[in-house]
């Protein structure tokens, strides 16, 4: 019959179970044996004396008497032990509660074995028990007998601890960081072994971590993933949350062959605690952010979601960042979803990232939904919500999304959100890069109303949209109203206004401006020698530009694409084929790579040239260097094919874009339909306008010069089959 021994039943049948019986250490082979086949022996670190078994003095097992405590009886028939005359053929075992279930089954048959040898060796060694005087005439296997260890695979050969749970003295090395010492005392015993000793011993953790990094460095070891997690528990249950955090990090910083659900995986089974686990997960998935790492970091967030962990806006708004970061809009949108749904505590950061990555791609009427949930969530939008999405509209450009952009500072101000300098510096950017300068002043104005200043940003824009416009005078004008209010213009100031005056061919002027710079201090950037470069090499002065190129590496300026592109070009111009290989092949050495620009400049010079043959031949080039023909190179290579008449391979190259995924574009249509009307080919011309007009294309300023000078003023009205249109007078 078996029934269980607890803890304080077994302490109880040690201290008052009699008569005792001692034997003097290892010596006697009759022990050696009883341990060999059971383990019943145990040493006792004090005492260097090996406890066999308590004999109960009571027919029933009861030790004290109680017999209300639970206990383990085992059954032992066919022995027989004989003492003072009196026989006992079944006998019975306390055993403790610890060992493994499997165990308990080999008991009858081992102690069945032991009794038996027992008594065989006892009568041939004629070995006499010293039993205590309390109790005489006691019957040695009569009643119950309790065992300190009957399995012996449950003995170690290493502690860090001694019985008592005092600190042994390698865990104070350790504590000293004696690691010289250390290293002494593992020479016999497993570094691994003991590190899980000292997790199984709820050791310090940050001991325990001090030896698993000192360990990992001085054995060049690799501990599992389960001794790993497990170490991460046991700081977890100390709440050591920096050193959890710093712990992790250089874990996904240096494990790269480690996949997630591994990972997960070995947090699962490492530890029982729901909370730290959830805690592990969630710094973990910061870990991966923090490293780079988003796609990783983003499978971590779906795989704590299977095994349901509670995540937080600690990690999950540095995740969303990043992957607005790397484009990947749908994962956005599907982490932003399962924080709603599983009610992690969204703010009003959560909610800004996630309007900034759907304005990044244009989803607007996503972005506004965003700030109707954020309302439902009880989250007030805050400026920045308010100008992220102002932002969006203005990307957007046309004057349709400009007015929305506009109607949305409305809201805001109706919703009691103060707008800030940024609010106008964007819509005035907006409205400048829409070309629509009135409305930016309008917005200027209402800046100045509202009680905010203009600064370097306002100017820089409504600077920049007057040099477009070729307005010089005005531009002037504003740069020293913005030193009147004692704002000192900077490198982009003088970067627009270099750009206006070479775009006038004021040269000269433009080259007294970058004098001025560099007198007042203000140290040039690539795009202030680039503008000037360009300016040189469209006159003709490539002497100049080269010149002026030497310089700007003088000055610790390294040329970029750009430079080369605007050298490029001027030399094609001059039909200098020669020079242009030869820079071309000068770039790699600077660390620089050839672009597409690159191949349309040398596409547009072929083709201007009449070999059009050898322009499409770039065109297997650039794919061979991992490039992809864009609208411009492809809208080139049919022109030229146009100019000289081959209308067939315009064609093709039509078909080829096409394949390609690139829709016809405006500048497409214009160069086919003026081509097929140097080819007399006028009703072929007009099915093309009106196919342009089919797909939604809004004709341009060159289109109504095509229809009039190679249409109308040769005598052919064009059939506009009933299409309302408007000549765009862009």
């Amino acid at each position: 019959m078996l029934k269980p021994l607890s803890s304080s039943s077994r302490d109880r049948y040690l201290t008052t179970a009699t008569p005792s019986l001692r034997v003097k250490p290892v010596s006697n082979s009759v022990f050696h044996a009883l341990d060999r086949l059971t383990g019943l022996t145990q040493r006792n670190p004090t005492n260097s004396l090996f406890w066999v078994f308590f004999c109960s003095n009571s027919s029933d097992g009861s030790g004290s008497g109680s017999g209300s405590q639970p206990v383990v009886e085992v059954e032992v028939k066919g022995a027989e032990c004989k003492s003072n005359g009196s026989d006992s053929k079944a006998s019975s075992a306390v055993v403790p509660t610890y060992p493994r279930p499997e165990n308990y089954l080999t008991v009858h048959k081992r102690l069945q074995l032991t009794l038996e040898l027992v008594k065989k060796e006892m009568e041939i060694s004629k070995i006499q028990p010293r039993l205590s005087l309390m109790h005489p005439k006691p019957n040695l296997f009569h009643g119950k007998f309790i065992v300190g260890n009957i399995f012996p695979g449950n003995k170690h050969t290493f502690r860090p601890f001694s019985s008592d749970n005092t600190p042994s003295p390698i865990v104070e090395l350790i504590s000293r960081q004696h690691w010289k010492s250390l290293k002494t005392h593992l020479q016999n015993a497993s570094p691994i072994t003991f590190l899980q000793q000292l997790l199984d011993s709820k050791t310090d953790p940050d001991l325990t971590l001090r030896y698993f990094k000192w360990s990992e460095k001085e054995f060049n070891l690799s501990h599992s993933l389960e001794l790993v997690f497990k170490l991460l528990h046991s700081l977890a249950r100390a709440k050591r949350y920096p050193k959890m955090r710093s712990f992790l990090h250089g874990f996904v910083k240096n494990e790269n062959s480690i996949s997630v659900c591994s990972i997960f995986h070995a947090i699962s089974i490492s530890g029982d605690s729901f909370c730290a686990n959830s805690i592990i997960a969630d710094m973990l998935v910061l870990a991966y952010v923090e490293n780079m790492k988003a796609y990783l970091g983003f499978e971590a967030f779906k795989r704590a979601g299977d095994y349901g962990f509670n995540l937080s806006v600690i990690s999950c708004n540095p995740l969303l960042s990043a992957l607005v970061k790397d484009d990947k809009i749908g994962d956005v949108e599907y982490v932003y979803k399962e924080m709603i749904r599983k009610r992690i505590e969204v703010n009003v950061i959560s909610f800004n990232i996630v309007i900034n990555g759907f304005c990044k791609v244009g989803k607007l009427n996503k972005a506004s939904d965003v700030i109707q949930d954020m309302k439902t969530c009880g989250v007030l939008p805050n400026v920045i919500t308010y100008n992220t999405l102002i932002g969006g509209y203005c990307k957007k450009g046309r004057i349709g999304k400009m007015y929305k952009a506009d109607a949305i500072l409305k809201e805001m101000i109706a919703s009691e959100v103060r707008p800030n300098e940024i609010t106008f510096n964007i819509l005035i950017d907006g409205f400048c890069k829409d070309e629509n300068l009135s409305a930016a002043m309008k917005v200027f104005e209402e800046m100045q109303t509202q009680g905010l200043k203009p600064n370097v940003v306002t100017y820089n824009s409504m600077i920049n949209r007057l040099c477009s416009e070729g307005r010089l005078d005005k531009a002037i004008g504003l740069q020293d109203e913005m030193l009147g209010l004692g704002l000192k213009p900077n490198v982009v100031t003088y970067n627009v206004l270099i750009n206006g005056f070479c775009k006038k061919g004021k040269i000269k002027e433009a080259t007294d401006l970058f004098d001025d710079i560099l007198k007042k201090g203000i140290a040039p950037t690539a795009i202030t020698y680039n503008t000037l470069i360009d300016a040189y090499c469209k006159d003709g002065r490539m002497e100049d530009a080269f010149a002026l190129r030497e310089s700007m590496v003088d000055r610790g300026i390294f040329p970029v694409v750009t430079t080369y592109n605007c050298l490029i070009a001027g030399l094609c111009r001059e039909g200098k084929i020669a020079v242009v290989r030869k820079l071309i092949n000068e770039m790699p050495n600077k660390g620089l790579k050839v672009d597409v620009v690159t191949y349309n400049i040398l596409v547009d010079a072929l083709c201007k040239e009449g070999e059009s043959r050898k322009a499409a031949k770039l065109l297997d080039e650039m794919v061979k260097r991992g490039l992809k023909p864009n609208h411009v190179t492809f809208n080139t290579l049919m022109d030229g094919y146009c100019r000289e008449g081959n209308l067939r391979a315009a064609l093709n190259v039509r078909t080829q874009m096409e394949k390609e995924g690139r829709r016809m574009n405006v500048v497409t249509y214009n160069v086919l339909i003026k081509g097929l009307c140097k080819k007399g080919k006028l009703e072929d011309a007009n099915g093309l306008l009106n196919e342009m007009l089919e797909k939604g294309l809004i004709p341009n300023r060159t289109t109504y010069e095509i229809v009039k000078e190679e249409m109308v003023e040769k005598g052919f009205v064009p059939d506009i089959e009933g299409h309302l249109y408007s000549i765009s007078g862009r």
